[in-house]
């Protein structure tokens, strides 16, 4: 005998209703299947054999979950009201459920998209007059006493007298008016029958007393549950006995779903949002300024960048024993690049994403420069930033973090783990496209941004101590970092970030957009070049695969694929290179000691400058001081007087201050006029008079100096300490070799072995190119004909079994031989070298030497398997041929 189960899934004969999900995936064309697919990736992970393995998997709770959490409001709306419908609904009641009594356009006019989304998703199947559920989102959205219903609506009058005396519920049924029957069926359906009807409702709530009306209006929009007395006030008496509240546990009642549907005027939910709130814009400025601004704001991201890996040159600071940067060493590096430490975190995370740095793996592991960064520094300035701003788009770590606690409240800290969240990468694209779907140079209210990102996927628990849920504080962290990269300017989207994401180049502007444009100078960016910059886009860009948004609005980005992403980042290089600054080959000099740098400097002019001059301060120009530590510097590291004076004479567009040149000319004299070497150190000089100085010095007490002659000092102290304690005093001695050759002294580039960048966490499986999709759904197809097409012979016509055919070796051969010459095809068992059964349908070609070769219709090829190999096989129903 064949079971229901079975049955369900034979194919279901032409012009009926499915009677399961599988045979309303059946109906599908290859375009709806492979939108299924793309939308629920994980059903194709791995290829299900057939249609019915795939609606076995769709219904499964985790895939289910994962379904519901991806959809807008108003489809989980949508959803959630077909949970409360009867099973199975029509069309009609599930709108108005959602548009109410009253028919409200705006709900009437969306419900048909939202349905559809449904519907492709496999959430719903079914024709418009026996729309049903997936069983296991029923069972989650259903209300229920341990979870309640997202609607606030309760059991139904059936549900809720389950288990119910017979003599209550005939008591109930009398007191509403309505006559007796002989069993409780019939009884409970007279009261849902009144309960729906609007008029015989709407006549006995009026003979309700007030304080049973208030009582029923505290109850209507959930929730649906309350307590009482053993001995219940007359006004609940009133409601009890009309059965308008039910018992469900003692000292427990609740509204029924149709009592609350009628006081809801028809309603699932108090608040229905067919429409996705729109983005307000904040401000519009100028598109040339939010261009110029951003380029400023991208050129501020390479120099901080680079200032931090320069810090960390010869070994940045030590990896904690859990991983991560310690809390003092992100203090000393905010203080380092001169920013906050949430800002700090924000520039390690990024070269770290960018594989700029990384450990050293070393036994005292500490962070360093990988070899990557010294190619990045090769590149031109507009493809350093299109590879640090292609980074941070994809990236998972989430800077924002550094600092909250994770799930065991241990301290979350930069570079370390726990960092990951995989929704990072799609949120970002989100808000930047919603930026890109303003007018251009228009930036955008944040409340606004985040309303839509909860209208297109509503929240669902994982606030953070501010009451916010993690996309939200993703999309703020979203806003304040693309303005940081110089992707937005001015809060607005500029056009290298229109180019990132691969959206089309917005229409050229050459006036302010509305009252609020801003016409302030663009004297913010330091660049100085136009927006012609732009033509450099000339081509037309890589657009996303996406899916329309149900209002209309801006597209869903979905995932590229990586040559999309190299493309698109290879045009937002050629539109923010020309809108960087140009580096410069020249400083002023100052009468103070200073140098001012106008603007970024040539990497070997600032080299060389770095060395002979300490920093003062930055911004717009760069102020550098001279110092007579800092000369020494530049003479350690092997630079004479005149390499000093030739250096500056070449590069100052104002003459060469006297005080400066008496600087060096003073430091120079002095400089090397000490020699330190290794006795455990010595000091040699050939002017005694100064190693003379030096003993009478006080100073020079700790470092127990002694003469071993009229030139020469011995002293306890090791050479380096010997160096640092004479330079102390103001003197210049240098170290040298023991061949008695000055040493140089040169920074040492601790660089770790290669190292490439973190790979992104997924979330989720990848969504399958179309390749992928095409070969899936190839597959699929040809197993659920294996599975369902009708065999001849007893028992052989039981489609979806499982069961492989059996047939002894003769019968398996001459059944071949058959259906070679009549051109047949047969089905059958076959398990492969590794042990794996499977069923397949074949038409036989050819049967010798122990082989049959046959077009294999599971697999669409041709294919030959081993007749020892081959468990049974059944000819096909005529009409399968």
């Amino acid at each position: 005998m064949r079971t229901e189960e079975q049955r369900a899934q034979d194919p279901a004969p032409a012009g009926t209703s499915p009677r399961s999900l599988a045979e309303a995936l059946r109906t599908r064309d290859d375009t709806s299947l492979s939108a299924l697919l793309r939308t629920r990736p994980d059903l194709i992970t791995p290829v299900p054999t057939d249609l019915t393995q795939l609606a076995t998997r769709a219904a499964t709770r985790a895939s289910v979950v994962r379904a519901l959490e991806r959809l807008d409001r108003f489809a989980l709306q949508t959803a959630e009201a077909l949970a409360v419908a009867s099973d199975p609904a029509t069309y009609d009641e599930l709108s108005g459920l959602l548009a109410g009594d009253e028919r409200d356009p705006a709900v009437t006019a969306a419900f048909p998209h939202a349905l559809a989304t449904l519907r492709e998703q496999a959430l719903v199947w079914g024709a418009d007059d026996r729309l049903r559920l997936v069983r296991t989102a029923r069972e989650l959205l259903a209300p229920g006493p341990q979870h309640p219903s997202p609607t606030g609506l309760g059991p139904t009058v059936a549900e809720a007298t389950a288990g119910m005396s017979p003599g209550r519920v005939q008591e109930m049924v009398a007191a509403c008016g309505l006559p007796t029957t002989h069993d409780s069926v019939s009884a409970v359906a007279s009261l849902t029958a009144l309960f729906t009807d609007r008029e015989r409702m709407s006549a006995l709530l009026g003979t309700a007393p007030a304080e049973s009306s208030e009582v029923l209006s505290r109850l209507v929009w959930g929730p649906p549950y309350g307590q009482v007395t053993p001995d219940p006030a007359r006004h609940l008496r009133w409601l009890i006995d009309r059965a308008l509240l039910l018992p469900t546990a003692p000292g427990t009642v609740v509204l029924p779903r149709e009592a609350a549907l009628h006081l809801r005027a028809g309603r699932a939910h108090r608040e229905t949002d067919p429409v996705a709130p729109p983005v307000e814009p904040a401000r519009t400025h100028r598109p040339r300024m939010v261009d110029t601004t951003a380029a400023g704001q991208a050129y501020t991201a390479l120099a901080t960048v680079e200032e931090l890996l320069k810090d960390w040159h010869e070994g940045g600071p030590s990896v904690l024993r859990a991983g991560g940067l310690s809390v003092r060493d992100l203090k000393r590096t905010a203080v380092a690049l001169d920013v906050g430490e949430p800002v700090a975190a924000f520039w390690v995370e990024l070269a770290y994403a960018a594989g700029l740095l990384a450990s050293d793996g070393e036994a005292d592991e500490r962070y360093a420069a990988t070899p990557g960064y010294d190619e990045w520094l090769e590149l031109p300035a507009g493809e350093r930033w299109a590879r640090l701003a292609s980074a941070w788009l994809a990236a998972t770590r989430t800077p924002g973090l550094v600092g909250g606690r994770d799930a065991k409240d241990r301290t979350l800290s930069a570079l370390g783990p726990g960092l990951d969240r995989s929704a990072a990468p799609e949120v970002r694209h989100r808000v930047l496209a919603l930026l890109g779907g303003l007018p251009e140079g228009s930036s955008a209210v944040p409340e606004s941004v985040i309303a839509r990102l909860h209208w297109e996927r509503p929240p669902r628990g994982g606030r953070s101590a501010a009451g916010e849920d993690l996309r939200s504080r993703l999309a703020r962290w979203t806003l304040s970092e693309a303005e940081l990269l110089g992707v937005t300017g001015r809060g607005a989207l500029s056009a290298q970030g229109r180019a990132l994401l691969g959206l089309p180049p917005a229409p050229a502007q050459d006036t302010a957009h509305g009252a609020g444009a801003d016409a302030a100078s663009q004297a913010g960016a330091g660049a100085g070049v136009g927006r012609a910059a732009a033509a450099g886009a000339g081509a037309k860009l890589p657009v996303h695969r996406h899916h329309r948004a149900a209002d209309g609005g801006p597209a869903v980005l979905l995932p590229r694929s990586p040559a999309e992403r190299a493309a698109a980042a290879v045009r937002a290089a050629r539109i923010v290179g020309p809108l960087l600054p140009e580096p410069l080959d020249h400083v002023l000099l100052q009468a103070d000691l200073t140098a001012v740098a106008p603007g970024p400097l040539e990497r070997p002019l600032a080299d060389t400058l770095g060395v002979l001059a300490d920093v003062e301060s930055k911004g717009g120009a760069t102020v550098y001081r001279f110092t007579p530590g800092s000369v020494r510097r530049a003479l350690d590291a092997g630079r004479s007087a005149s390499d000093l004076h030739a250096f500056l004479t070449a590069h100052s567009r104002t003459p060469v201050p006297q005080p400066l040149t008496y600087l060096i000319d003073d430091v120079a004299r002095r400089h090397g006029h000490l020699r330190i070497g290794a006795a455990s150190a010595y000091v040699r000089c050939d002017d005694d008079s100064l190693l003379n100085e030096i003993l009478a010095d006080k100073r020079s007490q700790g470092l127990r100096l002694r003469r071993l002659a009229p030139t020469v000092l011995a002293a306890q102290a090791d050479p380096a300490a010997l160096l640092e304690g004479l330079r102390s005093m103001g003197f210049a001695p240098a170290a040298e070799s023991a061949e008695g050759d000055v040493l140089i002294t040169r920074a040492h580039a601790h660089r770790t072995p290669p190292r490439s960048a973190p790979e992104p966490v997924p979330d989720g499986p990848p969504v399958p190119d179309t390749t992928l999709l095409s070969a899936a759904i190839r597959a699929i197809r040809a197993g659920d004909l294996a599975s369902t097409s009708p065999r001849k012979g007893a028992g052989a016509d039981l489609p979806g079994t499982g069961e492989l055919p059996r047939t002894g070796s003769a019968e398996t051969l001459a059944t071949m031989q058959a259906a070679v010459l009549t051109g047949g095809t047969v089905w059958i068992g076959y398990v492969n070298a590794e042990g794996a059964a499977s069923q397949r349908v074949i038409a036989p070609i050819r049967v010798e030497g122990g082989f049959v070769t046959a077009y294999d219709h599971t697999a669409d090829e041709v294919r030959t398997y081993p007749l020892h190999r081959v468990t049974g096989v059944a000819e096909l129903a005529d009409d399968q041929q």
